[in-house]
């Protein structure tokens, strides 16, 4: 018997498995996913750089009709356009490993300065909407999931299903034509007044709460939040109606798992039963899906932007198009691409860290 002991506790089936490569599953998926960036940008970048070279030379599509052809033809030649596209296309590449993403064809104007100044109000109309978003999906979705199939859970599922399917510019006109009647700002990121305070906070971050939080003037911060209410609720609505329906369904689901009707024979009461025990396991699908939300929030922050005229990135996009420079767009696609890439593989490294299942 003894010998028969120390046989199974020297085979190999008794050791405990070893890491591959000296690094731990989270580990390993965590650099592999980090990894599938590199190749899903350039992808993305190769579709856009050719997509935008389909409808024809930048230059042309931009100043046609505005410029003689001698003035279109130096204007190429300077822009390098003239080139053959494969040469462009490997130049192009390089400039963006520098991070260097170009100028516009209209202004002059540097693509990573529209980043800087734009993009961070586009980060700040994000943040706004996605608090709205969360404070109405979570809890509605845990009020729709424990009245199942009553009155509450009716209601509720066909407010996310109309907060998901109404155009947002539609809800935003809405907005815009309900509170304007009561004073309320329905255009901008502040008021005249206040941006023109806000534009000599040094050091200046372009975002504009922080900055009026920085400048430490209580009415400004009102003002700032004013205006960020309409195109959050606006957006937020969007996302909100999709986190409404997800909490509901992995809460619906979580609540038939044997753990709970354990807890629930235990005579813990209801309400714990949701918040303690099933409504954390609920919320894992939903911060997955956070990941693809942020591609929706940047596509809808284009209609928002436009809309509410809150001069993001996604205004700037639309002015460009309007423009047709597409030497801009190009710029500012890639950039949005490369910020959802980001996106996506934070949400996939804390989904990581809080399901020890999401292993390669």
């Amino acid at each position: 018997m003894t010998t028969d002991v120390l046989v199974a506790a020297d085979s190999p089936a008794a050791e405990p498995p070893q890491r591959r490569g000296g690094l731990s599953p989270l580990a390993r998926y965590l650099l592999i996913r980090l990894a599938l960036i590199v190749p899903m940008l350039w992808v993305l970048v190769t579709l856009v750089f050719f997509l935008m070279r389909v409808i024809g030379d930048p230059i042309t599509a931009a100043q046609g009709g505005r410029l003689t052809a001698e003035q279109i033809a130096e204007r190429k030649a300077e822009a390098g356009l003239d080139r053959p596209i494969l040469t462009q296309y490997v130049e192009y590449l390089g400039d963006i490993v520098r991070g260097d993403f170009g100028r516009t064809l209209t202004d002059n104007r540097e693509v990573t300065d529209i980043l800087l100044v734009n993009g961070a109000a586009t980060l700040e109309l994000s943040f706004w909407a996605l608090l709205v978003a969360f404070g109405l999906g979570i809890p509605l979705g845990r009020v729709a999931a424990r009245h199942r199939d009553r009155w509450p859970d009716v209601v509720l599922r066909l407010f996310a299903i109309v907060a998901y399917a109404a155009p947002v510019f539609f809800v935003g006109l809405l907005l815009k034509l309900a509170t304007a009647p009561f004073g309320w700002p329905t255009a901008g990121r502040a008021s005249t007044a206040t941006e023109l305070t806000l534009a000599k906070v040094d050091p200046q971050t372009n975002i504009m709460i922080v900055d009026a939080i920085l400048w430490g003037e209580p009415r400004y911060v009102v003002d700032v939040l004013q205006h960020a209410v309409l195109p959050a609720v606006a957006l937020g609505l969007l996302t909100g109606g999709v986190f409404l329906r997800l909490v509901r369904v992995n809460l619906l689901q979580t609540l038939r798992a044997d753990y709970v009707t354990a807890a629930r024979a235990k005579g813990v009461p209801e309400r714990k039963v949701v918040s303690k025990h099933a409504f954390r396991n609920a919320l894992v699908p939903v911060v997955t899906v956070m990941g693809m939300q942020v591609a929706m929030l940047l596509a809808g922050a284009v209609l928002t932007e436009t809309t509410f005229e809150w001069k993001g990135i996604g205004y700037e996009l639309a002015q460009y198009l309007i423009r047709r420079d597409f030497l801009a767009v190009q710029g500012i696609v890639t950039v949005i691409a490369f910020i959802v890439c980001v996106a996506s593989f934070v949400i996939d490294a804390v989904v990581a860290l809080v399901d020890p299942r999401v292993r390669f």
